[in-house]
């Protein structure tokens, strides 16, 4: 039976393969294990091989299991992945490392009184609906620059980079592309992009962080 830590060692193995074909440095792309729904007993063997980014979808959930990891393991970076609600602020600043998914001013401003009141300044994403899905999160293409200007000047926020979740039944390569154009053009230079099916991909357009779930974890049983 294949183990979570070989498909970790799978993973990392080709992100190294894909950094030399696109002529990427090596080193470039940072692996974020995503380990939503898993508990932390199957978390525990991915950070005993080295893994130490990791990436949840809820505020709730990784407050249940991450504070006693973080006691027993150094290093650890928890990058928030899925949509936030402005109520969960004040708990998202307090656990989350790296936040990828500011996506409207309401958002943007309740993370940085937080960040103040809690003397943390957490690097942020914004998430850009390349797809313009309507049940998708994130900010349409055409208003990103003025977002990043504003979450920038107005509010203060540490935007570092864009984030993007491309339709499922649409090529991928073009909303990284997307991206890595609009990026370009605000001067950022990170993009998290590139998920389990599609993330050599992602490489090849430039991602600096890639999401990689259940190609380590296995698939999920939502149920």
């Amino acid at each position: 039976m294949v183990s979570a830590t070989d498909r970790l060692e799978e993973v990392r193995a080709e992100i190294r393969s894909s950094e030399a074909a696109y002529g990427r440095k090596e080193g470039s792309v940072s692996l974020i294990a995503v380990s939503k729904t898993y508990d932390a007993e199957v978390i525990r063997p991915v950070l005993e091989a080295g893994q130490r980014v990791f990436g949840e979808n809820r505020v709730q959930e990784a407050m249940g299991k991450w504070p006693g990891l973080r006691e027993d393991f150094e290093g650890i970076e928890l990058h928030l992945i899925g949509p936030l609600q402005s109520n969960k602020a004040k708990e998202a600043v307090a656990t989350f490392d790296v936040i990828h998914t500011v996506d409207r001013p309401k958002i943007a401003r309740a993370l940085k009184a937080e960040m103040d009141r809690q003397e943390r300044d957490l690097p942020c994403f914004i998430q850009v609906n390349t797809g313009e899905e309507s049940q998708k999160a994130g900010i349409a293409p055409k208003d990103v620059d003025a977002f990043v200007k504003d979450c920038r000047e107005e509010v203060g926020l540490n935007i570092v980079g864009l984030m993007c979740i491309p339709p499922v039944d649409e090529a991928p390569g073009e909303h990284f592309a997307l991206l890595e154009k609009i990026a370009g053009r605000n001067g950022l230079n990170q993009l998290s992009m590139g998920m389990s099916s599609d993330y050599r991909i992602a490489i090849g357009f430039g991602a600096t962080c890639v999401r990689v779930g259940s190609a380590i974890f296995g698939e999920r049983d939502y149920a």
